[in-house]
């Protein structure tokens, strides 16, 4: 059973996704670009990104964003896995957004043909609804709980607080 997307968290996913330079899928830390409502990678050559193992066409695959100001967990979205054959309009596409993201490369005039003969490059496709989202826990944060431990750092409060502070008010 599927559960309907909103449009609101369509949109999430698409602009968490486009404004992370950084994603983990299914564990691993990955940079990406977002073309034509996908996010597509590239990786496995020997000079670029490793690819998670379970990455293949065909599959799916778990995309965790983290917020680009905070740096924390923002949405988590699983992703439809398609290998884009080389040359083909979707993969043109796909690398001409790529090669603009790719940083230090070392051969940037001829990185496409590397990529062609020594990578692979995937299109991940939002399936269904977010599986984490803001709002998703109204009454949680989302954060671990605290270990349970003997120590405190609570004490009363001091009998003459609340006259210094009442003091530092009127002054």
């Amino acid at each position: 059973m599927t559960t309907a997307v909103s449009a609101e968290q369509t949109a999430l996913v698409e602009e968490a996704t486009k404004k992370s330079g950084l994603v983990w899928v299914d564990g691993q830390a990955l940079w990406h670009a977002w073309v034509d409502g996908a996010m597509c990678v590239v990786g496995g050559g020997p000079v670029e990104q490793p690819l998670p193992p379970g990455l293949a066409d065909g599959g799916r695959a778990t995309v965790v964003v983290r917020s680009k100001d905070k740096g924390g967990r923002l949405v988590a979205w699983t992703a439809l896995v398609a290998l884009l054959p080389p040359s083909g309009e979707a993969w043109e596409a796909a690398v001409a957004e790529l090669k603009g993201k790719r940083l230090n490369s070392v051969d940037a005039e001829t990185v496409t043909e590397r990529w062609a003969r020594d990578c692979r490059v995937f299109r991940l496709a939002p399936e269904g609804a977010p599986v984490e989202h803001p709002g998703a826990m109204p009454d949680a944060s989302g954060a671990a709980v605290p270990v349970a431990t003997p120590a405190t750092t609570r004490h009363p409060v001091p009998a003459g607080l609340p006259k210094l502070l009442a003091r530092r008010r009127k002054a």
